[in-house]
């Protein structure tokens, strides 16, 4: 559902995993206790990662596992799980579904107050808020790792 750019790595690869992942399925419980599980797939150009509506995350799998992008990614999708698990978000292949209203989607854009967007723009309430979820744990583990 989201494209957005993402940090060079942080830290360096395999230093540890930003992320509850259960080795043996890659799922993973966010603190909201959303439930998920993440895998690895080649994204369009631009598309960091994707929530699905069967209870995966596609991550692109040139995002290096264990790096802050892969946390922020991941944070970022789990917040449009967690939306949708509550009811407030969800989709089809004609439309975006937020808080009991419709929008049209098509050709990977969204009509949204009388305009087509790009899907993913940080200007969806729905984006506002996976954006934050994302940047918030990105401060997180620089806390937690100094950097």
């Amino acid at each position: 559902m989201g494209k957005f750019k993402l940090k060079p790595p942080f830290p360096p690869k395999g230093q540890f995993k930003p992320s509850s992942y259960n080795p043996e399925d890659n799922s993973i419980v966010n603190e909201s206790g959303t439930e998920f599980t993440v895998i690895k797939v080649e994204l369009e150009p631009g598309v960091a990662g994707e929530a699905n509506n069967d209870g995966t995350v596609f991550v692109d799998k040139n995002i290096p596992d264990g790096s802050v992008e892969e946390a922020e990614v991941v944070a970022h999708e789990g917040d449009h799980m967690l939306r949708m698990e509550k009811g407030e978000l969800g989709y089809d292949d004609d439309h975006i579904m937020w808080r009991g209203e419709k929008y049209p989607r098509k050709d990977g854009k969204i009509k949204y107050k009388g305009k087509w967007i790009e899907e993913g723009d940080k200007n969806f309430p729905w984006e506002k808020l996976a954006y934050k979820a994302g940047d918030a744990a990105v401060k997180k583990l620089k806390q937690k790792y100094g950097r």
